[in-house]
């Protein structure tokens, strides 16, 4: 079950998160158990494996969007980093970065679910 504590250790700045839905918890635990099944994770990892550019730094700047205003931390920095490396079309391991982040979501899937 998720749970703040949960959240806490995951590296979630709850308080923050809360302070955005008005310290509904039952309404920021709700947001947070819909964000592993956003489409924008699986639109990013394969405008990437196709090499669209523009339509991978679409789905990177939702979920950031998403992950900031949860204030999900560990997998909003790691979103930023790539969203802006999209944004400057820097020469990058985005595989290895998507990755990470998919992985990040896997975690919070099964925090979920549990």
């Amino acid at each position: 079950m998720l749970t703040i504590d949960r959240l806490k250790d995951f590296g979630a700045d709850t308080d923050e998160g809360l302070a955005r839905c008005c310290e509904n918890e039952a309404l920021y635990l709700r947001l947070v158990n819909i964000l592993p099944a956003d489409e924008n994770f699986d639109v990013l990892e394969k405008a990437l494996a196709e090499g669209d550019l523009d339509k991978a730094f679409e789905a990177a700047h939702a979920l950031k969007g998403i992950l900031g205003n949860l204030s999900l931390s560990p997998m909003y920095e790691l979103c930023s980093r790539i969203t802006e490396l999209l944004r400057s079309r820097a020469e990058a391991d985005y595989l290895t970065l998507v990755t990470e982040l998919l992985a990040q979501r896997d975690v919070l899937r099964t925090m979920c679910a549990e």
